[in-house]
C-alpha cells in the first residue's frame, strides 16, 4: 500500500467506533468507548475535556502512535488498520507533525539540530535540512537562535522550535498535546497565534488537545471528550459545549 500518495479527498481524518482500553492489575481500564469523528482538510479542530476523559489516547490513536482495540482510522486516504507497522512509521514519518507539551527536544542538540531530526531520518542530506532548518526557525521569529542548546531558552522559544520542527517535512496533519500547558498566559497566547497562521497560510489539517480555555477561539471546532466518548462539539470558540459549562469555567 503506498503511504506516500497525497490524498484528494476533502476528508482527511475519518474514524469510526474507537474502543480503547489498558490493563490495570486484574482489570481493565476502558478509556475510550466508541469514538466516531471527521476532520475536513485545513479545519482546525480541538479536543477538549477534564483531565482523564481519553483526549489524549484519541490524539495517540489519530496521530498513529496507538491502535484501537476496536474501530476504524481512515488518515489521509489511509485505512490505518490495513497498514504494517512499517507502513504506520512512515505514514507518521512523512505525512504528519507532532507538537507536544514537554516539547521532546533532544537533549545536546542545538535547536536548528532538532529541527533537522526528521529532514534526516526521512533521507534529506545534512545541507539541505539545515537550509530548511534555517527558514523555518526565522518563519517561528528564531533566526538568531539556531545554535542555541534549549535547555537555555524559555518555554516559549522551546514551543516555537517544537513547532518548527513539526513543519519540517511539510506535512499534511498536525497534532499538537497541550500546547500551551507548559506557558504562561502571554506565552501561550502568542505560541498559538503562531501556530495558527503558519496551519492556515499552508492549507495543513490541525487537530490539538488542550484543557486551556483561553485558545479556544483559534478552533475552527471544539470537540468535548469526556468519559471516553464524544460528547458535544462547537463551532468554535467553545461557547455552547455542555451549555457553556466549559466556557463559563474560564
Amino acid at each position: 500500500m503506498n503511504v506516500n500518495s497525497k490524498t484528494t479527498t476533502d476528508t482527511v481524518l475519518e474514524v469510526r467506533g474507537i474502543h480503547k482500553g489498558f490493563q490495570r492489575g486484574k482489570q481493565r481500564a476502558h478509556v475510550l468507548r466508541g469514538v466516531d469523528m471527521t476532520v475536513a482538510r485545513g479545519e482546525r479542530v480541538f479536543l477538549v475535556g477534564p483531565s482523564g476523559s481519553g483526549k489524549s489516547t484519541l490524539l495517540a490513536i489519530l496521530g498513529c502512535i496507538l491502535t484501537p482495540d476496536h474501530g476504524t482510522v481512515r488518515l489521509l486516504g489511509q485505512p490505518v488498520e490495513r497498514l504494517t507497522v512499517a507502513e504506520r512509521t512512515v505514514l507518521r514519518r512523512d505525512r504528519i507533525g507532532f507538537a507536544f507539551q514537554k516539547f521532546h527536544l533532544i537533549r545536546g542538540l542545538s535547536a536548528l539540530e532538532n529541527v533537522c531530526v526528521p529532514m534526516q531520518l526521512a533521507g534529506i542530506s545534512e545541507g539541505k535540512a539545515r537550509v530548511r532548518g534555517r527558514e523555518l526557525l526565522a518563519e517561528v521569529g528564531l533566526s538568531e537562535h539556531g545554535s542555541a542548546d534549549p535547555r537555555r531558552m524559555s518555554s516559549g522559544q522551546c514551543q516555537r522550535v517544537a513547532i518548527a520542527r513539526a513543519l519540517a517535512l511539510d506535512p499534511e496533519v498536525i497534532f499538537a498535546d497541550e500546547p500551551t500547558a507548559s506557558l504562561d498566559e502571554a506565552s501561550g497566547q502568542q505560541v498559538m497565534e503562531l501556530f495558527s497562521r503558519l496551519v492556515r497560510e499552508r492549507a495543513k489539517t490541525a487537530v490539538v488537545v488542550t484543557h486551556d480555555l483561553r485558545i479556544f477561539g483559534f478552533a475552527d471546532r471544539v470537540l468535548e471528550v469526556h468519559e471516553g466518548q464524544l460528547v458535544s462539539q462547537d463551532a468554535g470558540g467553545g461557547q455552547n459545549l455542555r451549555g457553556g459549562r466549559l466556557a463559563a469555567a474560564a
